[in-house]
C-alpha cells in the first residue's frame, strides 16, 4: 500500500475547499445587484411595460421574442463553460416595403390587416360583445385601447382585462392578431379629467378636444404597424353595427369613410322603441361656417351642435332616409370618431387629430379638415346606421 504524504493530504483537503469557493462565485456572480453597464442593478430593471404601464396581448399565450442563434462554441474544460460567438437570427431585423401594401375595395379577401382604436372611459361590455361579433378575419385584426388614469380608469382596465384574457387564451381561430392597452401618463391630461355635467359645456370644448385629440394621437402612434392597410376608429359607446361592419365600409374604398351615429330609446308619445341621430360631428362646409371662421382668430374653434354659434352645416345625421341604400355616400367636410375607417396611408402622410386649432376646428373635425388639405377626400354613409348606447 502506498504511502500518502503530506503535501498530498494538503491538496486533498484544499482541492474541495477551493471549488466550493470557485462556485460560491460562480453563484454570486449571476445574482450580484451592481449595474450592468451603468444601468439599473438587476434587482431593480423593470421592462419597459412596467415603467410605461402598458400591457400587450399577442395572438398567442406562448409568444415569445425570438431566440438568439448561438453557432460556433469552444469548450473550456477547466470551469466547464462554452464560449459562444453569437450570431443575431433574421428575425431580429426586419425589411417591410410599404409600397406593396395596399387598401382595397376586397380587404378581407386581400388579408388586409385592420386596426381598431378605442379611446375608453368606461368599459361597456355590449361593446365588446359586438367586436366579438363581427366577421371580419380575426387573424387580420389588431385592437388598441387607451384609458384614462384615474378611479374609473382603474376599473375599466380591470373589465377590459378580463375580457381580453378570456379570449385571446381561448382557441387560436378565436383570438385577435394583438390587443394592446395604452395608460395615459397623468390623471390631469385624461381626456375625460371633466366631470360629466361641465365635458357638454361650450366653454371647456377646446379643452376637454384638445385632450382627446392628445389621445388618440399616442393612441394611433403607438399601435399602428407596417403591416396595417385600415384603421377603424370606433367609440366605447357604440354598441351595435353591422356584424359585415369592415367589409362593408372597406368595399367603398374611400380614404375616409364615416358612418352615421344612432342611438336606440323608447319614445313615450309614441310608446316604443325608436332611433334617433346622435353624432352631429360629421357635416358638410356651409358658407355661413366659412363667414364665421373668416372673422374669428387663429386660436378661436367653432364647435358644431351649439346654438352659440350656429354654422347651418348640412349634418349627415338629418340626411338619414330609412327606405334608401346603406351605400348611398355624401361629400363631408368634418367628421366624428364615433366610427369612422381611414386609409392607414392618410395617417402615415402625416394628417393626425390636431391638438391645437387649426383653420378654427381641432381634433376629429380638424383631423378631417387636414386630411383635405393633404388631399384625401371624406365620405359618408347617411343610411348607414350604427348605434350609441342608451343613456
Amino acid at each position: 500500500m502506498a504511502k500518502i504524504t503530506p503535501k498530498q493530504v494538503v491538496v486533498k483537503i484544499l482541492l474541495p475547499v477551493f471549488t466550493l469557493i470557485l462556485i460560491g462565485s460562480l453563484v454570486l456572480g449571476i445574482f450580484q445587484t451592481e449595474p450592468v453597464n451603468g444601468g439599473l442593478p438587476i434587482n431593480e430593471h423593470k421592462w419597459a411595460h412596467e415603467d410605461e404601464n402598458s400591457f400587450y396581448f399577442p395572438f398567442s399565450k406562448k409568444f415569445s421574442m425570438p431566440k438568439y442563434i448561438y453557432k460556433k462554441k469552444t469548450k473550456n474544460w477547466l470551469f466547464f463553460q462554452s464560449k459562444q460567438e453569437d450570431l443575431i437570427s433574421q428575425s431580429h431585423i426586419a425589411h417591410y416595403n410599404l409600397n406593396d401594401l395596399h387598401s382595397t375595395a376586397e380587404a378581407a379577401l386581400n388579408k388586409e390587416n385592420v386596426l381598431i382604436l378605442t379611446p375608453m372611459q368606461t368599459f361597456h361590455i355590449e361593446y365588446w360583445n359586438n367586436i366579438l361579433q363581427l366577421s371580419y378575419p380575426r387573424e387580420l385584426i389588431e385592437i388598441g385601447f387607451i384609458i384614462p388614469r384615474n378611479k374609473n380608469g382603474d376599473e375599466t382596465l380591470k373589465k377590459l382585462e378580463k375580457e381580453i384574457k378570456n379570449i385571446q387564451t381561448d382557441k387560436k381561430e378565436s383570438r385577435f392578431k394583438k390587443i394592446t392597452i395604452l395608460r395615459q401618463e397623468q390623471e390631469s391630461d385624461s381626456f375625460n379629467a371633466l366631470g360629466e355635467k361641465d365635458r357638454h359645456s361650450l366653454a371647456v370644448q377646446k379643452e376637454r378636444r384638445s385632450k382627446m385629440a392628445l389621445s388618440r394621437n399616442q393612441l394611433l402612434f403607438s399601435t399602428i404597424g407596417p403591416y396595417t392597410s385600415w384603421i377603424l376608429w370606433l367609440d366605447a359607446d357604440i354598441v351595435e353595427t353591422p356584424t359585415s361592419l369592415i367589409q362593408d365600409m372597406t368595399f367603398h374604398n374611400k380614404p375616409i369613410l364615416a358612418a352615421n351615429v344612432y342611438q336606440r330609446f323608447y319614445d313615450d308619445n309614441k310608446q316604443k322603441e325608436d332611433i334617433r341621430p346622435y353624432d352631429f360631428n360629421n357635416w358638410a362646409e356651409s358658407p355661413i361656417g366659412l363667414e364665421l371662421a373668416s372673422k374669428m382668430a387663429d386660436d378661436e374653434i367653432i364647435v358644431e351642435g351649439y346654438s352659440e354659434i350656429a354654422t347651418y352645416r348640412p349634418l349627415m345625421a338629418y340626411y338619414y332616409k330609412a327606405n334608401e341604400s346603406p351605400t348611398e355616400t355624401m361629400s363631408l367636410d368634418g367628421v366624428g370618431g364615433g366610427c369612422t375607417l381611414v386609409k392607414a396611408e392618410v395617417h402615415r402622410d402625416g394628417a393626425m387629430f390636431p391638438t391645437f386649432p387649426f383653420y378654427n376646428l381641432i381634433e376629429t373635425e380638424g383631423f378631417a379638415k387636414m386630411a383635405k388639405r393633404l388631399g384625401y377626400a371624406v365620405t359618408g354613409l347617411p343610411n348607414y346606421l350604427v348605434y350609441h348606447i342608451q343613456e
